[in-house]
């Protein structure tokens, strides 16, 4: 896919985005101030089709518009369609390999996603898992980022990703959660059924999102910074099942 296709596709005023959403196009993102009247039934038929709605303030869309007449409401492209957590499965069952999977637990960095995504595809991983909330998406600067790869890789975006580890555990999945407290990742074994939780850049894993793992692992730091970027965290965790899995 060219990224002209969508990269700065950006849909202004009610109609157009109504139209936009009838017609199945590839949306990420509604952004909307106000409600009532056919808002409210745009914003509706949004969310049926699996579109995040966020509500913003005039000013917000203003900027968006660029001068355009947005009527209170604006759609944003996205750079691939997302798929759910069964397909990503699907994946490595035809490949016939464990499954891989890589979830970000509110990596809201557009530029830590993008190279997430690069290096998910790079070191052949199934797919990655984002939450609708607190995450960035599969827009413009993710595209750019991963060099392409978010529209070659599948992306299940969910609404509870406490519950899709529920899932991908009685699909045999174990979870793997990227944690300061946990066991130096290097004596673990990672060559069966497993998913990588990659936490956000700040606070790290959620409280939630941790008790569900099955184990945590951590990198050790010898330096005085605490912490690795996302990204680059996450890009040793995913070489290190290759070394595995190849040994």
């Amino acid at each position: 896919m060219s990224d002209n296709n969508f990269i700065n596709k950006k849909i202004i005023g009610r109609n157009p985005v109504l139209e936009a959403l009838k017609s199945n196009e590839l949306l990420d993102t509604v952004y909307v101030s106000g409600s009532g009247g056919s808002l409210s039934q745009i914003c509706s038929l949004a969310r049926d089709k699996g579109v995040v709605v966020k509500d913003v303030n005039m000013q917000k869309l203003d900027f968006m518009a660029e001068g355009g007449s947005h009527q209170g409401i604006i759609a944003v492209g996205a750079c691939a369609e997302y798929v759910s957590v069964a397909d990503i499965l699907e994946v490595s069952a035809k490949k016939g390999t464990p499954p891989f999977i890589i979830i970000c637990d509110q990596i809201e960095d557009p530029h830590n996603l993008g190279a997430i995504i690069r290096t998910a595809e790079a070191s052949g991983a199934d797919g990655v898992i984002i939450p609708k909330r607190r995450s960035a998406s599969l827009n413009h600067t993710v595209y750019k980022t991963s060099a392409g790869a978010a529209s070659w890789l599948p992306v299940a975006r969910v609404s509870n990703l406490a519950s899709t580890i529920d899932e991908l555990k009685k699909n045999g999945v174990w979870i793997y959660g990227t944690d300061a407290g946990g066991e130096d990742y290097t004596g673990t074994d990672l060559k069966g059924s497993i998913a990588i939780v990659i936490g956000s850049e700040g606070s790290g894993l959620g409280r939630l999102i941790k008790d569900k793992c099955d184990f945590l692992l951590k990198l050790p730091m010898l330096g005085r910074i605490e912490s690795l970027n996302a990204s680059v965290a996450a890009g040793i965790f995913m070489y290190e099942v290759i070394r595995q899995r190849k040994v």
